[in-house]
């Protein structure tokens, strides 16, 4: 779990740091926009821009009794804040699970991934896709709500 929150505490603590020196030596007006900065890039990198992630198996039973997809993420992974902010309220309809914090999660990741822990790795209807498109995992969503199920795929990865 710490290392979830390793790369926004290390983020604050530079803007602080940096910001204290401007502080001191140029006033707050030169510090007050990089200390602002850097804390909203900790709070990006972090936990917080997420939906509550659930561990892998109750992702796995979740996901089997509603038909949504299952995202395996990390905290400060670029392509994983793409495809949550690509989403948008959307996102809210997937089950995250952050495999820094379950174990069987990254083993899951792992196992489809040939060994490497390569994230977002989206299971939908029991396939994986790795870092898949957000617009096309939209209209995967937007199909299940359609037919009142699972959206599998037409066949081909995206």
């Amino acid at each position: 779990m710490t290392r979830s929150w390793t790369v926004p505490l290390l983020l604050g603590l530079c803007g602080a740091v940096i910001a204290t020196g401007l502080f001191l030596g140029r006033g707050p007006g030169a510090a007050r926009p990089v200390l602002l900065w850097f804390l909203l890039l900790a709070v990006v990198y972090s936990p917080l821009v997420f939906p509550r992630s659930v561990s892998a198996r109750e992702a796995r039973s979740r996901s089997t009794a509603d038909g949504r997809p299952v995202v395996f993420w990390r905290p400060g992974c670029k392509y994983c804040l793409r495809l949550r902010f690509r989403l948008g309220r959307d996102a809210g309809r997937l089950h995250w699970v952050d495999i820094w914090r379950d174990p069987a999660g990254a083993a899951a990741v792992r196992a489809v991934n040939g060994g490497d822990e390569t994230v977002p790795t989206v299971v939908l209807a029991g396939r994986p896709y790795v870092n898949p498109d957000p617009g096309w995992l939209r209209d995967q969503l937007s199909a299940a709500v359609r037919d009142g199920g699972t959206a599998a795929d037409s066949g081909g990865r995206p």
